[in-house]
């Protein structure tokens, strides 16, 4: 009889172990990899890319005030490279023909959210309202589709990342903060962009802080002086068949 209990057991823990593994690989193939946090799965977005290329992305936070916004385009625009704009929704409402300016230039449109809210702490409609607001009218004003989403404040849960998924955006963080936003001088925002930046990574401005027309020409240089090319969002960020490790390190499937 102990015998019996003891066989038993053996193969209720054999069991177990054939079930853990077999659920293992099938997170291991899924298209964004989850991680272990607290024994949920938790989703993460993407903070940079996984490439071999000297390639990174200058991005732009939109979501108060717009005069030095046509100064960062002319400077794009003299240096030959790219960029990318998160626009908040209350924004696009005052600037309408600056965000037709962004399009007209090249540059990338992601979405930034309605009104600028810690969104993680929205029911699921809601935050799909703050992103319909802005997607629906980017799209009347400049016909385009907006298919990157950055949360304000960096500010992310999982329900916020499965409604950017639905809409058919790639959650998208930043791989260096420039901290403009503090009223860095240009020299020290030169010097965290050229310290932290490496292949495939996501770098962060706002569109009106107080030193992004003196520093965006030096920080282009230093980065051209690297070997590194700046592109829009687009061409550095994966849209499809990509997965998410970890870390927010962006792998495109083989």
């Amino acid at each position: 009889m102990i015998y019996l209990i003891k066989k038993k057991s053996i193969l209720t823990a054999i069991a177990v172990i054939l079930l853990i593994a077999v659920c293992s690989a099938g997170m291991a193939s899924r298209d964004v990899t989850a991680v272990f946090n607290n024994q949920s799965l938790r989703k993460v977005p993407v903070y940079g890319v996984d490439t071999q290329e000297k390639t990174v992305a200058l991005t732009f936070d939109a979501a108060w005030g717009a005069d030095k916004t046509q100064g960062i385009l002319d400077t794009l625009e003299k240096h030959g490279v790219g960029g990318t704009f998160f626009l908040v929704g209350f924004w696009i409402d005052k600037y309408p023909e600056m965000v037709k300016k962004i399009a007209e230039s090249g540059c990338d449109i992601g979405n930034h959210s309605n009104k600028h809210l810690n969104m993680s702490t929205l029911s699921r409609e809601k935050i799909a309202e703050e992103l319909d607001y802005v997607t629906d009218n980017v799209r009347e004003l400049t016909g385009k589709e907006t298919k990157y989403f950055r949360p304000p404040f960096g500010d992310y849960n999982n329900t916020l990342l499965e409604v950017v998924e639905e809409k058919n955006m790639v959650g998208v963080q930043w791989t260096v903060d420039s901290l403009d936003w503090k009223g860095l001088s240009a020299t020290e925002i030169v010097s965290r962009v050229s310290t932290g930046v490496k292949s495939g990574s996501i770098i962060l401005f706002h569109n009106n802080s107080d030193n992004i027309l003196e520093a965006l020409p030096l920080v282009i240089a230093n980065l051209k002086n690297q070997g590194y090319k700046m592109v829009n969002l687009s061409e550095l960020v994966y849209t499809e068949n990509f997965t998410v490790d970890s870390n927010g390190i962006q792998h495109k499937n083989q």
